[in-house]
Protein backbone atom coordinates (compact mmCIF):
# COMPACT_ATOMS: atom_id res chain seq x y z
CA UNK A 1 0.00 0.00 0.00
CA UNK A 2 1.13 3.03 -0.88
CA UNK A 3 -0.70 6.37 -0.68
CA UNK A 4 1.75 10.23 -1.14
CA UNK A 5 -0.01 13.78 -1.80
CA UNK A 6 0.93 17.24 -2.25
CA UNK A 7 -1.64 19.20 0.50
CA UNK A 8 -1.98 22.58 1.79
CA UNK A 9 -0.05 22.73 5.11
CA UNK A 10 -2.88 25.00 6.44
CA UNK A 11 -6.44 23.62 5.25
CA UNK A 12 -8.73 25.60 3.48
CA UNK A 13 -12.05 25.27 2.64
CA UNK A 14 -11.85 23.81 -0.78
CA UNK A 15 -9.28 21.32 1.00
CA UNK A 16 -6.21 21.81 -1.67
CA UNK A 17 -4.26 24.16 -3.05
CA UNK A 18 -2.44 24.29 -6.70
CA UNK A 19 0.88 24.92 -7.62
CA UNK A 20 1.15 24.45 -10.78
CA UNK A 21 -2.06 24.58 -13.32
CA UNK A 22 -5.26 22.63 -11.72
CA UNK A 23 -5.49 21.13 -15.56
CA UNK A 24 -3.86 18.22 -14.74
CA UNK A 25 -5.67 17.14 -11.62
CA UNK A 26 -9.13 17.65 -13.46
CA UNK A 27 -7.75 15.41 -15.87
CA UNK A 28 -6.85 13.13 -13.98
CA UNK A 29 -9.99 12.85 -12.18
CA UNK A 30 -10.98 11.31 -15.62
CA UNK A 31 -8.75 8.49 -15.66
CA UNK A 32 -9.88 5.18 -14.60
CA UNK A 33 -7.67 2.99 -11.63
CA UNK A 34 -6.78 -0.78 -10.82
CA UNK A 35 -5.62 -1.86 -7.70
CA UNK A 36 -6.30 -5.25 -5.36
CA UNK A 37 -8.79 -5.76 -2.71
CA UNK A 38 -10.15 -8.84 -0.80
CA UNK A 39 -7.65 -10.95 -3.45
CA UNK A 40 -9.16 -9.49 -6.04
CA UNK A 41 -8.74 -6.50 -8.94
CA UNK A 42 -10.67 -3.71 -8.45
CA UNK A 43 -11.25 -1.21 -10.91
CA UNK A 44 -12.82 2.04 -10.55
CA UNK A 45 -13.98 4.51 -13.68
CA UNK A 46 -13.74 7.68 -11.46
CA UNK A 47 -11.93 8.06 -8.06
CA UNK A 48 -14.47 9.49 -6.39
CA UNK A 49 -16.07 5.73 -6.20
CA UNK A 50 -13.41 4.76 -4.34
CA UNK A 51 -12.17 7.14 -1.63
CA UNK A 52 -11.66 5.62 1.21
CA UNK A 53 -10.05 6.79 5.18
CA UNK A 54 -6.19 5.94 6.27
CA UNK A 55 -4.79 6.81 9.08
CA UNK A 56 -1.22 7.68 9.09
CA UNK A 57 1.02 6.68 11.76
CA UNK A 58 2.78 9.80 12.28
CA UNK A 59 4.06 10.99 15.64
CA UNK A 60 0.48 12.18 16.00
CA UNK A 61 -1.83 10.00 14.09
CA UNK A 62 -4.09 11.66 11.30
CA UNK A 63 -6.23 10.27 9.03
CA UNK A 64 -6.73 11.41 5.55
CA UNK A 65 -8.91 10.46 2.35
CA UNK A 66 -7.40 8.15 0.16
CA UNK A 67 -7.91 6.56 -3.33
CA UNK A 68 -6.38 4.33 -6.34
CA UNK A 69 -4.76 6.11 -8.74
CA UNK A 70 -4.54 4.67 -13.10
CA UNK A 71 -2.88 1.50 -12.85
CA UNK A 72 -1.29 0.36 -9.62
CA UNK A 73 -0.75 -3.74 -11.04
CA UNK A 74 2.30 -3.08 -12.93
CA UNK A 75 3.85 -2.09 -10.23
CA UNK A 76 3.97 -5.88 -8.48
CA UNK A 77 6.38 -6.99 -11.11
CA UNK A 78 8.38 -3.39 -10.44
CA UNK A 79 8.24 -4.43 -6.47
CA UNK A 80 9.81 -8.13 -6.97
CA UNK A 81 6.31 -9.48 -6.21
CA UNK A 82 6.46 -13.11 -6.24
CA UNK A 83 3.69 -13.94 -8.46
CA UNK A 84 2.61 -17.04 -6.58
CA UNK A 85 2.13 -14.91 -3.65
CA UNK A 86 -1.75 -14.49 -2.52
CA UNK A 87 -1.90 -10.41 -2.24
CA UNK A 88 -4.75 -9.29 -0.66
CA UNK A 89 -4.32 -5.61 -1.37
CA UNK A 90 -2.19 -3.71 -3.39
CA UNK A 91 -2.74 -0.57 -4.51
CA UNK A 92 -0.75 2.97 -5.09
CA UNK A 93 -2.88 5.93 -4.57
CA UNK A 94 -3.66 9.73 -3.72
CA UNK A 95 -3.85 11.08 -0.58
CA UNK A 96 -6.25 14.29 0.34
CA UNK A 97 -7.23 15.79 3.47
CA UNK A 98 -10.24 15.30 5.49
CA UNK A 99 -13.40 17.22 3.59
CA UNK A 100 -11.58 16.77 -0.06
CA UNK A 101 -14.90 14.56 -1.31
CA UNK A 102 -18.00 17.07 0.15
CA UNK A 103 -15.22 20.15 -0.80
CA UNK A 104 -15.23 18.52 -4.07
CA UNK A 105 -18.65 17.18 -4.68
CA UNK A 106 -19.63 19.65 -7.34
CA UNK A 107 -16.35 19.21 -9.31
CA UNK A 108 -17.16 15.68 -9.31
CA UNK A 109 -20.55 16.11 -10.60
CA UNK A 110 -19.93 18.35 -13.99
CA UNK A 111 -16.82 16.40 -14.74
CA UNK A 112 -18.97 13.55 -14.98
CA UNK A 113 -21.26 15.52 -17.35
CA UNK A 114 -18.29 16.69 -19.79
CA UNK A 115 -17.21 15.18 -23.02
CA UNK A 116 -15.47 16.33 -26.63
CA UNK A 117 -14.28 19.45 -27.25
CA UNK A 118 -16.92 21.31 -25.28
CA UNK A 119 -15.94 19.44 -22.78
CA UNK A 120 -12.06 19.76 -22.70
CA UNK A 121 -13.28 23.83 -23.00
CA UNK A 122 -15.23 23.67 -19.88
CA UNK A 123 -11.73 21.89 -17.91
CA UNK A 124 -9.95 24.69 -19.23
CA UNK A 125 -12.44 27.23 -17.95
CA UNK A 126 -12.52 25.34 -15.01
CA UNK A 127 -8.64 25.11 -14.43
CA UNK A 128 -8.53 29.22 -14.75
CA UNK A 129 -11.27 29.61 -12.02
CA UNK A 130 -9.56 27.38 -9.58
CA UNK A 131 -6.13 28.53 -9.85
CA UNK A 132 -7.39 32.12 -9.34
CA UNK A 133 -9.43 31.09 -6.11
CA UNK A 134 -6.81 28.35 -5.14
CA UNK A 135 -3.10 28.55 -6.22
CA UNK A 136 -0.74 29.04 -3.17
CA UNK A 137 0.33 32.26 -1.91
CA UNK A 138 3.81 33.53 -1.64
CA UNK A 139 3.95 32.53 1.94
CA UNK A 140 1.72 29.60 1.76
CA UNK A 141 3.52 26.61 3.22
CA UNK A 142 2.65 23.18 1.23
CA UNK A 143 2.71 19.74 2.56
CA UNK A 144 3.45 16.64 1.12
CA UNK A 145 2.90 13.05 3.09
CA UNK A 146 3.93 9.77 1.92
CA UNK A 147 3.10 6.66 3.41
CA UNK A 148 4.46 3.28 1.76
CA UNK A 149 3.19 0.08 3.97
CA UNK A 150 4.32 -3.48 3.55
CA UNK A 151 2.44 -6.16 5.53
CA UNK A 152 2.89 -9.98 5.26
CA UNK A 153 1.39 -13.00 6.78
CA UNK A 154 1.71 -16.84 7.16
CA UNK A 155 -1.00 -19.42 8.44
CA UNK A 156 -2.55 -16.38 9.47
CA UNK A 157 -0.25 -14.94 11.72
CA UNK A 158 1.31 -11.27 10.88
CA UNK A 159 5.07 -11.71 10.46
CA UNK A 160 5.92 -8.32 9.26
CA UNK A 161 3.80 -5.16 9.27
CA UNK A 162 6.08 -1.91 8.66
CA UNK A 163 5.56 1.26 7.29
CA UNK A 164 7.81 4.17 6.08
CA UNK A 165 6.09 7.33 6.52
CA UNK A 166 7.48 10.54 5.80
CA UNK A 167 5.76 14.32 6.04
CA UNK A 168 7.41 17.24 4.71
CA UNK A 169 6.54 20.72 4.63
CA UNK A 170 7.19 24.28 2.73
CA UNK A 171 9.98 26.40 5.43
CA UNK A 172 12.83 28.82 4.25
CA UNK A 173 14.40 25.95 1.92
CA UNK A 174 11.30 26.65 -0.68
CA UNK A 175 8.33 24.38 -0.84
CA UNK A 176 8.06 20.68 -0.05
CA UNK A 177 7.20 19.60 -3.15
CA UNK A 178 10.33 20.99 -5.25
CA UNK A 179 12.43 19.73 -3.29
CA UNK A 180 11.24 16.45 -2.89
CA UNK A 181 11.14 16.55 -6.68
CA UNK A 182 13.98 18.56 -7.66
CA UNK A 183 16.62 16.52 -5.46
CA UNK A 184 15.72 12.58 -6.05
CA UNK A 185 15.69 13.90 -9.93
CA UNK A 186 19.07 15.23 -9.89
CA UNK A 187 20.44 11.93 -7.92
CA UNK A 188 19.32 9.74 -10.39
CA UNK A 189 20.87 11.95 -13.16
CA UNK A 190 24.00 11.57 -11.21
CA UNK A 191 23.85 7.58 -10.71
CA UNK A 192 23.42 7.73 -14.63
CA UNK A 193 26.40 9.69 -15.55
CA UNK A 194 28.12 7.58 -12.64
CA UNK A 195 26.75 4.39 -14.87
CA UNK A 196 25.37 3.04 -11.23
CA UNK A 197 21.79 2.92 -12.95
CA UNK A 198 20.90 2.46 -16.19
CA UNK A 199 19.62 4.93 -18.94
CA UNK A 200 16.03 5.29 -19.60
CA UNK A 201 12.63 5.16 -17.27
CA UNK A 202 12.14 3.07 -14.43
CA UNK A 203 9.64 3.37 -11.11
CA UNK A 204 13.24 2.98 -8.62
CA UNK A 205 16.80 1.94 -8.39
CA UNK A 206 16.26 -1.62 -6.56
CA UNK A 207 20.36 -1.41 -5.37
CA UNK A 208 19.81 -1.59 -1.50
CA UNK A 209 23.20 0.83 -1.08
CA UNK A 210 21.88 3.17 -3.65
CA UNK A 211 18.47 3.19 -2.00
CA UNK A 212 20.02 4.02 1.20
CA UNK A 213 22.09 6.92 -0.21
CA UNK A 214 19.23 8.15 -1.45
CA UNK A 215 17.14 7.68 1.52
CA UNK A 216 20.01 9.46 3.94
CA UNK A 217 19.78 12.50 1.26
CA UNK A 218 15.84 12.61 1.69
CA UNK A 219 15.89 12.23 5.26
CA UNK A 220 17.66 16.30 5.24
CA UNK A 221 14.46 17.61 2.86
CA UNK A 222 11.65 16.25 5.37
CA UNK A 223 10.31 17.13 8.89
CA UNK A 224 9.66 13.74 9.38
CA UNK A 225 10.69 10.60 8.04
CA UNK A 226 10.71 7.16 9.88
CA UNK A 227 9.64 3.64 9.67
CA UNK A 228 6.93 2.31 11.87
CA UNK A 229 7.20 -1.18 12.96
CA UNK A 230 3.66 -2.25 14.06
CA UNK A 231 4.95 -5.70 15.61
CA UNK A 232 7.13 -3.94 17.89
Amino acid sequence: MSYCGGIPKVANPFRYKFSWSPLGVLKALRSPSKSIRDFAALEVARPWDAISSYEAPLPEAESFEVYPNRDSLPFLEDYSFDPAWKVRQFVRGTLRLNGWTEAWRDVFAEIETLSGPEGEARLKEMSDQFWVENAYGEDDPDRVVLCVALKAEKDGKTTYHKTYVMDAWGDERGTAMARLVSVPVSLAVESVLKRRILPGVSAAPSNPVLVAEWMKQIEGLAQHLEIVDHLA
